[in-house]
C-alpha cells in the first residue's frame, strides 16, 4: 500500500534534524579548550624586588652658620647660585667686632707701658742692691737695708713676670678678637650650590648662644636617596644589593645604583628619646609600621634629581632571563614552598594536574623550573555557563 507523500517527507525531515540536534550538542558533550578560562605559559624575563618609598637628599652638603652676632649687612648669593670655595656669601655689621678688637690693641699697649716702667724701676732696683752689698763690705750700712734692697729687686722682678704674662694673655685675647671680626665675612666652605638661605639683609644674629643657620651648600652629584624599608622587608636589605629607582617628574626613566648602607635603628622621634621601658605601640596600644632607613648613591651629572623628590625604590632580590612565566593565580600551593600544582587543558579540553617547581616571582608572575613547556595552557577558572 502506497504511502502518502506528507509521510515520506516527514520520514525524511526527521534524520536531519536529528543530525542537526547531535551537532549543536557535540560541543556540550566533548568540551574544548574554549569552555576554560586559561592562560599560557610564556617565556621571558623576571624580577624579584622588594619595594619601598625614598626621599632625594644631596649625598654631601654643610650648613653654614655664623659665628659672630650682629646685623646682617650684605648677602651676595641667592638659592640656586653655584659658588666656588672661598667666595664671599655673607657680610655682618662689623662695628663691635671692630671696637673690641681696638679696646684689645689699647690695652696690650697700656700693659707695655707698665711693663716699660717696672723694667726701670727694676733697673733701679738692682743698682741699689749693688750700692748695698758695697757698702756692707766696708762696714758702712746696715744688714736690714741690704736685705731691703735685694726684696726690692725681687718685688721689681716679680712685677715685671706679671706684666709680661698679662700681655701674653691680652694677645690671646687679641687673636680671639681678630678671629670674631673675620667671622663677619662668612665664607663659602665648598664649592656647591646654595640649596636653601634662612636669613634676610637686615635681620640681626645673636651668636651667644647657639649659632644660627644662614645658608646650606650641597652638592647635587652624587645624590642619597633615603629609602623608607618596612620591618617585613629589611631582613632581605643588604648592603651591595642592585637597587633602581623611578621619581614622578622622570616618567619611564631609571636610576640604577647599590645599597650603601642600611641604618641599624629606624629613625626614633625626638620625644621619645630617653623615655626608656617599651615600644611606642605599646604605650599607645595601637600597632604602629616599624620602617627601617636605606641609603643608596646614584650619579646626577644631568642634574635630573633634585632634593626632596620621591622615589619608588627597587631592591632586586633575584634576576631570571629568558625563562618560563606563568601568572600566580593559575598555581594551586602545596606543603613545598617550591612546589605547585598547575592544571594543564589540552586542546581537546581535556584537563590533567600536573605538579611543577617554581622559582623567583614578581608577585604577579612566577618563574617555572620544570614541569611544564612554553605554550601549555594553564587553567585558571571554568568559562561562562560551563563546568569545570
Amino acid at each position: 500500500m502506497k504511502r502518502p507523500r506528507h509521510t515520506r517527507r516527514a520520514l525524511l525531515i526527521i534524520p536531519c534534524l536529528l543530525l542537526a540536534a547531535t551537532l549543536a550538542a557535540w560541543p556540550l558533550l566533548t568540551p574544548g579548550r574554549d569552555a576554560y578560562v586559561t592562560v599560557p605559559v610564556t617565556r621571558g624575563d623576571i624580577e624579584s624586588s622588594v619595594t619601598a618609598l625614598g626621599t632625594l637628599q644631596p649625598r654631601q652638603f654643610v650648613d653654614v652658620g655664623a659665628q659672630a652676632s650682629g646685623q646682617i649687612h650684605k648677602i651676595h648669593v641667592d638659592v640656586g647660585s653655584e659658588v666656588k670655595e672661598g667666595q664671599l656669601l655673607v657680610e655682618i655689621d662689623p662695628s663691635t667686632q671692630t671696637a673690641k678688637l681696638d679696646a684689645s690693641r689699647f690695652a696690650i699697649d697700656n700693659l707695655k707701658a707698665q711693663l716699660q716702667e717696672q723694667r726701670a724701676l727694676h733697673d733701679l732696683a738692682q743698682h741699689k742692691y749693688r750700692r748695698q752689698q758695697h757698702l756692707a763690705k766696708g762696714g758702712a750700712t746696715r744688714e736690714e737695708d741690704v736685705q731691703a734692697a735685694q726684696a726690692e729687686v725681687r718685688t721689681t722682678q716679680a712685677r715685671i713676670d706679671m706684666f709680661t704674662a698679662q700681655i701674653r694673655q691680652a694677645r690671646a685675647s687679641l687673636r680671639s678678637d681678630e678671629a670674631e671680626l673675620g667671622y663677619t665675612r662668612i665664607y663659602a666652605p665648598m664649592a656647591g650650590t646654595v640649596v636653601a638661605l634662612d636669613a634676610r639683609e637686615g635681620q640681626t644674629l645673636n651668636a651667644q648662644q647657639q649659632t644660627p643657620l644662614i645658608l646650606r651648600i650641597a652638592r647635587l652629584s652624587p645624590m642619597t636617596v633615603w629609602a623608607e624599608v618596612s620591618e617585613a622587608d629589611i631582613g632581605q636589605v643588604k648592603p651591595g644589593m642592585q637597587a633602581w629607582f623611578t621619581t614622578l617628574s622622570g616618567g619611564n626613566r631609571r636610576w640604577s645604583s647599590n645599597v650603601r648602607q642600611v641604618l641599624p635603628v629606624p629613625p626614633k622621634p625626638l620625644n621619645e628619646t630617653g623615655q626608656g621601658g617599651g615600644s611606642p605601640a605599646s604605650k599607645s596600644g595601637s600597632a604602629r609600621v616599624v620602617l627601617y632607613t636605606v641609603l643608596l648613591d646614584v650619579d646626577n651629572h644631568d642634574q635630573a634629581l633634585m632634593p626632596e623628590m620621591t622615589t619608588q625604590v627597587f631592591f632586586v632580590a633575584g634576576q631570571a632571563k629568558d625563562v618560563l612565566l606563568a601568572p600566580i593565580v593559575a598555581l594551586q600551593d602545596t606543603t613545598d614552598s617550591e612546589r605547585q600544582i598547575a592544571r594543564i587543558v589540552s586542546a581537546s579540553g581535556k584537563v590533567e594536574p600536573r605538579e611543577i617547581r617554581t622559582g623567583i616571582s614578581d608577585r604577579l608572575r612566577v618563574e617555572i623550573i620544570d614541569g611544564v613547556n612554553e605554550g601549555d595552557h594553564l587553567l585558571i577558572g571554568p568559562a561562562t555557563g560551563n563546568g569545570g
